[in-house]
């Protein structure tokens, strides 16, 4: 069994483990959010601000380094997650979906925080991008089997939603309880810092975080949200959305991730960002919903892309910067989004376009950004400036 019970497979199968909470929670959030507990665009803004908020404070997962191990912290978080997404169903109300929301969200954000930490420690920087590839194309493959029990309870066997959520968020404390018993606790090749670092050579890095944070969440928390409303979709046929778009990233992410160690992480981030450009300006005026729904696709396919943000900060960081960073990153990266769901809904019974446009104003910004990050990067070569591009190509 030892040849199993490495950290890698550790990686792959807690991979596997929290889509299933949060993609069952994903899937039904609109219709049950509409059907159970009549929320408009304004309480959806508020919900999705109030999730945000333990990804704003995802800097504290460093700080219970001080008294665990990361490894603990990750399968902790699991836990915490299935066990909000289990409960979710039982309390159909406002202010009972805010509390649900927020307990998995704690989960799931300190998760994300630990995940990227651990990832970038325990891959190698040669093969980080197509790795991380893998663990995108587990975490698919497993959203699709959370979209396929959703799509197969509902429409098929006629469970009610609140079933569905307990068996979700019930397979992932199944499965966070194995990784605990089956796997060892594994050393740590470096000594992480314990304390909040910001360093001044990681500004790109933290800006092109942060940037991506606001403008994923226009589309994260809006585009579902437009099946819904406008195209009067229902949570069967959200789920077999999913199911189409999670079998695609379980295709192509690897491939992606290859396809960034070969060009790098500057012109990866460049086509993301002229994709996402493209994107959300067809959303703002979408009229079809298979066009729509192909929209979506692409999106989530062009997300494939971010890895690159990741492969490039491994290449310009200090080892033992690795998991106080990924906090500090986390962080910055939702401090747009505990705003801009709640603003946004109410720019959205205004002009849903409006939304989107402007997500595409921010997309625009973060091409600017990659364009600056080196073909290169390394310790010391962190930043090229648009004065040197000519070098920089």
């Amino acid at each position: 069994m030892r040849r199993f019970q490495r950290p890698e497979i550790l990686l792959f199968v807690m991979a596997a483990a929290m889509p299933i909470s949060f993609g069952v929670w994903q899937a039904l959030l609109n219709n049950f959010a509409i059907e159970r507990a009549a929320f408009t665009g304004v309480e959806i803004g508020i919900l999705q601000s109030l999730r945000e908020i333990p990804g704003f404070l995802a800097f504290g997962a460093v700080l219970l380094l001080i008294f665990l191990k990361e490894q603990t912290v990750a399968l902790c978080s699991l836990l915490i997650t299935g066990i909000g997404t289990a409960v979710t169903g039982f309390f159909p109300t406002e202010v009972g979906l805010y509390c649900t929301t927020v307990l998995m969200s704690i989960g799931f954000h300190y998760y994300e925080t630990i995940n990227q930490s651990l990832s970038l420690q325990w891959f190698k920087k040669e093969e980080a991008a197509h790795q991380m590839g893998r663990l995108m194309a587990v975490g698919s493959f497993s959203g699709l089997i959370a979209f396929g029990l959703v799509w197969l309870t509902l429409d098929i066997l006629n469970v009610e939603m609140e079933a569905v959520y307990l068996i979700g968020g019930g397979v992932t404390v199944v499965l966070a309880i194995f990784c605990w018993v089956f796997f060892p606790h594994f050393p740590q090749k470096v000594e992480q810092h314990k304390k909040l670092i910001v360093r001044k050579r990681y500004w790109l890095y933290y800006a092109l975080t942060f940037m991506g944070g606001a403008r994923r969440q226009i589309f994260v928390v809006f585009a579902g949200f437009l099946m819904v409303e406008k195209f009067g979709f229902s949570a069967a046929e959200v789920s077999i959305m999913f199911l189409a778009n999670g079998l695609l990233n379980m295709l192509f992410a690897p491939k992606i991730g290859k396809l960034i160690g070969v060009w790098g992480e500057r012109r990866a981030l460049t086509v993301e960002y002229v994709g996402l450009i493209a994107v959300f300006v067809a959303y703002a005026f979408v009229t079809s919903p298979w066009v729509a729904v192909a929209l979506y696709i692409i999106d989530h396919l062009l997300f494939s892309m971010a890895i690159a943000q990741k492969t490039y900060f491994q290449k310009i960081a200090n080892p033992k910067d690795i998991a106080p960073t990924a906090g500090v990153a986390f962080s910055i990266n939702h401090i747009a989004a505990v705003v801009l769901p709640a603003a946004y809904g109410l720019l959205w019974l205004v002009s849903p376009a409006a939304v989107f446009l402007t997500g595409a104003v921010m997309a625009g910004v973060s091409l600017l950004l990659a364009r600056l990050v080196p073909v290169q990067p390394e310790k010391g070569n962190e930043v090229v400036w648009f004065a040197n591009r000519a070098t920089a190509t």
